[in-house]
């Protein structure tokens, strides 16, 4: 079940909210868990166990943990090692064995077959989150839950659980205990959720239509200017889905009272690739920077080491989104942008005109789709190749002339939706911030319900590209 389909906007939410505020304050955590579990289970009823698995095995290791945490700190070190290392085999197993075999296959010419297994849904987020967990109690952040209900409920939450943001537990660690819900934090968690479906329905599964259309082309037929639409198109598709995605889970968690984190904010505006990993998937960077980049050292320990630990970083950011070469290349092609922007090339941008500053870093991130969204590589060069000239297409032709002409409106109300708009409006009018929170907004998200639900009831065409991530 996806947050974007009739089923749960009609059907699982409503119902969920009756049982949740009429139910006594002491039974919210249970009712928001067996909920939680019956979410998940109507996609994957077999990967239930394995998620509960993962909850209560980080249970009882975050009690280990703080037991000899300050006692006998090699027992605590054991304790956090058993955790890490058992995280991180089940992720491998469900998400990279097949790739491991594969590449096995191709580099020394055997046969092995390979599992084939689905990959679990959520499975790399609540991963994530159960690990910063362990670690977090073993560096003495947070305390280990002592309810095995609640820290379940953590792990098995269902606005966070299938694409995050990712949640680390000393976010929400009072929140799980005890939490207040009001009409205004209510109502604004609906704005939220409801400006994410927009997100998601109108934006970002147009524009993956557009980019299908453009994909199917050969590429005699496509244009240079096609295939920078079509790319650009796949950019937008990926940042409203997810980020739409994000803002639904934000806009839930409020109506529960929660508060989770923010996860994307307006990378588009940004003028370097530093910037806009600073604004893309926060959640996940922080994560990588606090457990994985700080600990190998981090900058403080010379530049050959500091551009060492960004190339692991980022070839570890890569394989997260997949497991496929395509993402790793993705990742270190990130990584390198970044060091070179940290050995000179952020001084150099700086001095140039924002113009130039927006134009480098949009180049950059649409080269990075292209090396994106196709698992060959060799279709990523020649893709490539077509987006800067290289291979004999004319600039544009009439199909580019037609798709311009009739996704104009598309790309405008992208544009928008991907700008800070509401926020400079706010900030340079301010005496139409009233206006706006009592009449403008709550208007504007009534119609994005009308419209997405008459598109989902309309069109079968409602992908979500983070699914297999």
């Amino acid at each position: 079940m996806v947050f974007s389909s009739l089923l749960f906007l009609f059907f699982f939410l409503p119902i969920t909210l009756l049982l949740y505020f009429c139910g006594p304050r002491k039974m919210k955590n249970g009712i928001l868990l067996i909920v939680s579990l019956l979410f998940y289970a109507w996609g994957e009823p077999v990967y239930i166990f394995l998620m509960l698995f993962s909850a209560v095995t980080d249970y009882f290791h975050g009690l280990f943990i703080q037991k000899y945490r300050l006692t006998s700190p090699m027992k605590a070190r054991i304790g956090l090692l058993s955790s890490i290392v058992l995280n991180l085999s089940v992720l491998s197993f469900f998400k990279y064995a097949d790739f491991l075999i594969d590449s096995v296959n191709q580099l020394v010419g055997t046969t092995i077959g390979t599992l084939d297994l689905p990959l679990p849904i959520g499975l790399s987020f609540y991963t994530f989150q159960t690990m910063s967990y362990a670690i977090d109690v073993y560096r003495g952040r947070v305390k280990a839950q002592r309810n095995p209900l609640t820290l379940a409920l953590y792990v098995c939450l269902f606005p966070q659980l299938i694409a995050g943001p990712i949640v680390r537990y000393e976010i929400i660690e009072r929140e799980l205990q005890n939490r207040r819900v009001t009409l205004d934090q209510f109502s604004e968690g609906v704005q939220i959720f409801l400006i994410g479906l927009g997100k998601k329905v109108l934006l970002a599964n147009n524009m993956g239509f557009l980019w299908s259309e453009i994909q199917q082309q050969s590429p005699g037929e496509l244009s240079v200017l096609s295939a920078w639409m079509g790319i650009a198109a796949f950019g937008l598709q990926i940042y409203f889905d997810f980020s739409g995605y994000s803002d639904m889970a934000v806009g839930l968690g409020k109506m529960f009272g929660f508060h989770f984190p923010k996860n994307f904010n307006y990378p588009f505006v940004s003028r370097s690739i530093t910037e806009f990993w600073r604004r893309w998937h926060m959640t996940l960077g922080a994560w990588f920077r606090d457990y994985v980049y700080i600990p190998l050292g981090g900058s403080r320990k010379g530049k050959s080491r500091l551009y060492v630990n960004l190339f692991i970083v980022w070839g570890l950011t890569g394989l997260w989104h997949g497991a496929a070469w395509n993402y790793v290349v993705w990742g270190l092609y990130f990584g390198a942008v970044i060091a070179i922007e940290k050995a000179g090339l952020l001084t150099v941008l700086e001095r140039l005109h924002p113009v130039f500053q927006h134009v480098y870093a949009f180049v950059i991130v649409m080269v990075s789709w292209a090396l994106f969204v196709f698992e060959d590589l060799s279709m990523s060069v020649s893709y490539l190749k077509i987006m800067f000239g290289f291979s004999g297409q004319v600039l544009m032709n009439e199909q580019f002339l037609y798709d311009a002409y009739t996704n104009a409106i598309l790309f405008l109300l992208a544009f928008l939706g991907a700008m800070p708009v509401w926020r400079v409006l706010r900030e340079r009018i301010p005496r139409w911030n009233q206006m706006m929170e009592d009449v403008v907004i709550p208007v504007c998200c009534l119609l994005i319900l009308v419209l997405a639900t008459a598109y989902l009831a309309d069109d079968s065409y409602n992908p979500f590209l983070y699914f297999r991530f």
